[in-house]
């Protein structure tokens, strides 16, 4: 839960008056001045890193080499660990087979020749019926029955041979149709193959590129500079999202969105040990720049604005005060333990020094603080002792003592509000004198002095 505290004024600028021989003993008064009012915001916080970066095994096999150690420092970019995985590098080699583009067979148009019908033969019978009808037409003695007779047989013979062609010609036709459908269905059946081909290929390249990234991450390296702790690797697992996980830890920037989540259990990582999948391997920590992370309470995480300072105390350096800023305010709210909410706050941390002014040590990541933040400062603010204000529902009240010393209820607006002295926006000015003490039991008119 966060402490709402004050920062005192060094001097001691409100000064008490002395009880009047008419004013009774339980009350006392004081003059309203011109001080130097601080409110404070006291929580609960932890030392964190600019960034850490959990790298993890992207396959089984062993530590091949391992070159560094707990505590060593490291630059971006250095080889940390390096990883023997056979079973790593024989996918990527059936991955480079599958790869390899294969030749398609060419599929060619077939020809098709619709055989055209043969009728010399009966071309030859029905031209003799048409000459013998013709000799018989001949044979008739009547000149107009035998023109007629003549006529019809010549009409019979040209209407023969017409039908003759056009029997013909329909045979040619199907012939071009049929060769026009077989070429449509053998160029949309190589458009297919052709299709399929390409797909195939496009996933082999998809797998040569994901097999690839798993035999490079084999070499672990540094993802930024920092400080290293070596994992654990569990000896046994699988590998899922945890190797997704290796693999991007090794691309500039990505490792230090994944979590630090150490493996329980298992052997000490070195050089031989066996590893799986996602198991961690080394942890790299950047400690250039330490923050600070609070946890405000709602109701007074909206008094806390960006860049506003802070002093923190550590629980691992006593008597040292440290500098701070607020650098960002959190929006996702947090359960307390209490059942209450409050919101994380993150501070940038800066040096720190003792109380003889000397320079304090530079904490570590996860160390306890308490962080006291400053919310609102007013140099010269008409104040009032704190034992002055006195809460009336919603209304902040106090006994200010009129020129023939009877006391009068003022409702005042406060402002920034210290642990020793309170700020007045309205209600008082300087000069007047309050009740400081007693104030609860003071009535309207009564003589106060």
């Amino acid at each position: 839960m966060t402490i709402r505290r004050g920062i005192p004024p060094l001097l001691v600028l409100l000064v008490l008056t002395g009880c009047a021989a008419d004013v009774p003993p339980a009350v006392q008064l004081a003059e309203v001045r011109r001080a130097p009012v601080t409110e404070v915001v006291e929580a609960p916080a932890t030392i964190g890193a600019r960034a850490t970066a959990a790298l993890r095994a992207p396959a089984q096999g062993t530590i091949a080499k391992l070159y560094v150690g707990d505590g060593e420092p490291v630059k971006k970019g250095q080889i940390l660990a390096k990883i023997r995985s056979p079973q790593a590098e024989d996918q990527l080699t059936q991955a480079k087979k599958a790869a390899r583009p294969a030749r398609m067979p060419s599929i060619g148009v077939p020809r098709i020749q619709l055989a055209a019908f043969d009728t010399s033969a009966l071309d030859r019978k029905v031209l003799t019926h048409f000459a013998q009808a013709r000799r018989e037409a001949r044979k008739i003695r009547e000149p107009r029955l035998r023109k007629q007779v003549l006529d019809a047989v010549d009409l019979a013979r040209t209407q023969y041979r017409a039908q003759t062609k056009a029997l013909a010609g329909i045979t040619a036709q199907l012939g071009r149709t049929v060769s026009q459908v077989l070429s449509q269905t053998t160029s949309g059946l190589s458009a297919s193959m052709s299709s399929l081909q390409a797909a195939s290929l496009t996933q082999a390249k998809a797998a040569v590129k994901v097999a690839k990234g798993t035999v490079d991450a084999l070499t672990i390296k540094a993802p930024f500079s920092g400080v290293i702790t070596l994992g654990r690797a569990s000896g046994s697992g699988s590998g899922g999202s945890a190797a997704l996980g290796g693999l991007l830890s090794q691309i500039p920037g990505g490792g230090a969105a994944l979590p630090a989540a150490p493996s329980t259990g298992g052997t000490t990582v070195a050089a031989g040990v066996p590893v799986s999948a996602g198991d961690t391997i080394v942890t790299v920590t950047d400690i250039s720049e330490l923050t600070l992370s609070a946890d405000i309470d709602e109701t007074d995480v909206l008094l806390v604005k960006p860049g506003a300072k802070a002093e923190v105390e550590l629980d691992a350096v006593p008597g040292a005060a440290y500098t701070a800023k607020v650098a960002g305010i959190g929006v996702t709210p947090l359960q307390s333990s209490t059942g209450g909410v409050s919101y994380p706050v993150r501070l940038t941390l800066g040096p720190g020094t003792f109380d003889d002014s000397t320079a304090a040590p530079a904490p570590k990541p996860g160390m306890s603080a308490v962080a006291r933040l400053i919310v609102r400062e007013s140099p010269a603010a008409v104040s009032v002792p704190a034992s002055a204000i006195v809460t009336s529902g919603r209304e902040s009240v106090v006994w200010a003592a009129a020129a023939d010393g009877a006391a009068q209820r003022r409702v005042v607006k406060l402002g920034a509000q210290g642990e020793a002295v309170v700020e007045v926006l309205s209600g008082l000015t300087v000069g007047e004198r309050v009740v400081v003490k007693g104030a609860d039991s003071v009535r309207q008119g009564q003589q106060l002095s």
